[in-house]
């Protein structure tokens, strides 16, 4: 569980989106916080009123002596680190067959490993404290998928099923695990931080390609509100029992539910076929 008494936050990726809103109302409450991003000077208009209660790094995830030096001057600046938000990571739009394959590489290695280098390097603190929120921040793409971003719903799919397994780890540790889910956010995720795969095969026009042409499009009307979210992810943490995972907002709880029901329906059709897989009752 979090500690609720005066808590430190580790936030990546805080420039922009999410990470930027709810650094700026963790402040806000009076909590302390180690504010990151790749180019610190892009936070420091946050941490301008706040004084010592925040700590400005700069850190690239992909980096493991930054995030190494991060979590040591964390703990040397505020002696713990109650929340973990493993917020840095972008987005990709290509067909599976378009992709550049070093752009996969790179994109996983923020969107999993740089998450799981940062968990990594925090977890000894709060197993010593026994106790600690790490808040991975996945997408409703972890749970459901479309065209064009496949690569991208491989890391969060990663995030998910790396996220379920510490959560059973670190539960008898006093330490909650909390999936945050966002559906379609104002934030600069189908603007400025998407990548693009330069190959285009007319193949997939209307699939991909159209997908791309609506992310595109999409980008700066999204319904969700980062500001809104930012204050959901802290209502969670400040619970008893923070979920497991908190979608965020209305389309992701409407696609999440469809992608329940879709799998309900394989697995119902095809009962008989999956059971029959099973050695015979009795057999030797």
């Amino acid at each position: 569980m979090m500690n609720r008494d005066n808590p430190v936050w580790l936030i990546t990726g805080c420039s922009t989106g999410f990470g930027r809103e709810l650094a700026k109302l963790v402040l806000e409450r009076g909590w302390r916080a180690v504010v990151t991003a790749r180019d610190p000077s892009k936070v420091q208009d946050i941490a301008a009123a706040h004084g010592d209660r925040v700590l400005v790094l700069p850190l690239d995830v992909t980096q493991l002596a930054q995030v190494e030096a991060v979590v040591k001057q964390a703990k040397q600046h505020f002696g713990r680190i109650d929340v973990l938000v493993n917020n840095a990571g972008y987005g990709y739009l290509a067909a599976i067959e378009e992709g550049d394959d070093a752009e996969v590489r790179a994109m996983f290695e923020t969107n999993v490993f740089g998450l799981v280098d940062t968990t990594k390097a925090v977890l000894p603190i709060m197993r010593a404290q026994k106790s600690g929120l790490i808040v991975n921040v996945s997408s409703i793409g972890g749970i459901t998928s479309f065209a064009a971003t496949g690569y991208y719903h491989a890391t969060k799919y990663a995030v998910e099923g790396l996220s379920e397994s510490l959560a059973m780890e670190v539960k008898p540790l006093g330490i909650d695990v909390m999936i945050v889910e966002p559906g379609p956010f104002r934030t600069n995720w189908a603007g400025p931080s998407i990548k693009q795969s330069a190959t285009v095969i007319d193949d997939y026009a209307s699939t991909a390609g159209e997908r791309r042409k609506q992310t595109e499009a999409r980008s700066g009307k999204q319904a969700g509100d980062p500001v809104r979210a930012a204050q959901a992810i802290i209502d969670a943490a400040l619970s008893d029992t923070p979920p497991l995972r908190l979608l965020l907002g209305k389309m992701a709880l409407e696609l999440a539910r469809k992608k329940l029901d879709f799998m309900r329906g394989d697995f119902d059709t095809w009962e008989a076929t999956t059971v029959g897989a099973d050695y015979p009752e009795g057999a030797g």
